[in-house]
């Protein structure tokens, strides 16, 4: 995802591409592959104030191309992107033609440009293919695999309470900035095993990387994300302890220090701001749609449905699964050069036949309706969809437990999102409620029943510690 800058492959000498189907009946004669800008037309850009504000208005202006379109991810980066869900699972589920190896692509992207820490190639389980991939995304499995779902749930409860603590006595609170972004950061910066101090590093970091603005801050970010993993490591290779990085060092797949670094790298990026975003997105569903609000105390709908609706509806990680042909090929009616980068979104695929908005008839569809490719498909689909799942539901069914009453004090349509072409990302999401206080220093606000809520709110019972 990030730090340390990768090393930009040697340009190779210029060699003709001989197309997959050149020959093959049925198949067109090779053609050029269609321009990031279409003659006569602006190019599409995913990234600045119209796309965050309606991107699946230009997910649907986009399909008129057909299963893929030709768009720009940032100035001068060009990419086709997939929005036909039958498309993204061909490709998806085809390595033999696909490739996640970005470094031919690399040849001829800006060495300068904001978007390169999320593509370009690094020794992990995102960028790798086949053995590789296989050898990577065994130690993230099988690290995650040690931690008992009881001991995760309980570590996201002991955060949530400490955060809420710290905003309950104001009765308001940017659920953004001050939960749902921070609650997965301390979680993850402690499961990789530093101190809780190091939590605010990690998080600033991490931020800059994933909202893409400018060359120069995204390498500020990913210096001081570099500056956190060192640290890390050199704790870890002094002494080892009951954490993921510990169980990396030491996973029978032999990992190299380098490759240590680059699956924790790419581990903490990958589950830190999806999480953040889909515990966000959820909430704002759920405090803004009459369908949840009963759920707050009880009602028929639940937080797990809730983060399902945003899986399908609005998926916290919009259009990435960078993928890159192996060489020239024919692909749902578009010639696609070798080496060329092919984006997923999962945002447009899983809209393709409509989009449930907060608050549309017909209620949500429950905890197991409907098929999405929030978590991408195939060999590279999500590795930790099960943690990652029992993270955010546990930080939603803990904050509304305790702030029963809670409410946006704005409407759906006028939350704001980040800029960039990767994330659908809430820029904050204001809330109010009636104010809950500690009654000693390190106390939690529920351990006294003075300040529990007045008895005329719904407030369940505590949640057993």
């Amino acid at each position: 995802m990030t730090s340390p800058r990768p090393t930009r492959p040697t340009r190779p000498r210029s060699a003709g591409h001989r197309a997959s189907g050149d020959g093959a009946p049925g198949t067109p004669r090779r053609v050029m592959p269609p321009p990031v800008r279409p003659p006569g037309s602006d190019v599409t850009q995913l990234y600045g104030p119209e796309f965050a504000a309606d991107p699946y208005g230009t997910y649907e202006r986009l399909r008129e191309y057909g299963a893929l379109a030709p768009v720009e991810i940032s100035p001068g980066v060009g990419a086709m992107l997939v929005t036909d869900y039958r498309a993204a699972l061909d490709l998806l589920h085809d390595p033999e033609t696909w490739s996640k190896d970005s470094r031919t692509w690399m040849q001829s992207a800006p060495e300068d440009s904001p978007v390169l820490p999320m593509l370009a190639w690094r020794p992990n389980l995102f960028f790798s293919d086949g053995d590789a991939h296989e050898r990577y995304r065994s130690a993230v499995t099988d690290a995650f695999e040690r931690i008992p779902a009881h001991e995760l749930r309980t570590a996201v409860v002991e955060f949530a309470d400490s955060l809420i603590a710290k905003f309950g006595e104001k009765g308001e609170a940017d659920l953004m900035a001050e939960y749902a972004r921070v609650l997965p950061l301390m979680l993850f910066n402690r499961l990789f095993g530093l101190p809780d101090s190091y939590s605010e590093q990690l998080i600033t970091a991490l931020a800059g990387v994933w909202e893409g603005r400018t060359a120069e801050e995204a390498s500020a970010a990913g210096a001081a994300f570099e500056g956190y993993v060192g640290e890390l490591m050199a704790a870890k290779k002094q002494a080892r302890g009951e954490d993921l990085t510990s169980w990396f060092m030491d996973h029978p797949a032999g990992l190299s220090d380098e490759e240590v670094m680059h699956q924790t790298v790419i581990t903490m990026g990958a589950g830190h701001e999806p999480t953040a975003n889909l515990i966000a997105n959820a909430l704002a569903r759920m405090l803004t749609d009459d369908r949840y609000y009963s759920t707050l105390s009880g009602g028929a709908l639940t937080p797990l449905d809730a983060i399902h609706d945003v899986l399908r509806n609005e998926p916290p990680i919009a259009n990435y699964s960078a993928h890159f042909p192996k060489r020239d090929v024919y692909f749902h009616g578009t010639w696609i050069r070798r080496g060329q980068l092919v984006m997923v979104s999962y945002a447009a695929a899983n809209t393709q036949h409509g989009r449930m908005e907060p608050g549309a008839s017909g209620g949500a569809s429950g905890s197991g309706g409907g098929s999405h490719l929030a978590w991408a498909a195939g060999p590279h689909s999500c590795p930790v969809q099960q943690p990652a799942t029992l993270i955010a539901t546990t930080a939603i069914e803990r904050l509304t437990a305790w702030l029963s009453d809670i409410e946006l004090t704005v409407r759906h349509d006028e939350l704001t999102y980040r800029n960039g072409p990767f994330h659908r990302a809430l820029t904050c999401l204001p809330a109010r409620f009636t104010p809950i206080s500690p009654d000693q220093p390190g106390a939690t606000p529920w351990e006294s029943r003075e300040s529990r809520p007045r008895e005329e709110r719904r407030t369940p019972a505590a949640p057993a510690r």
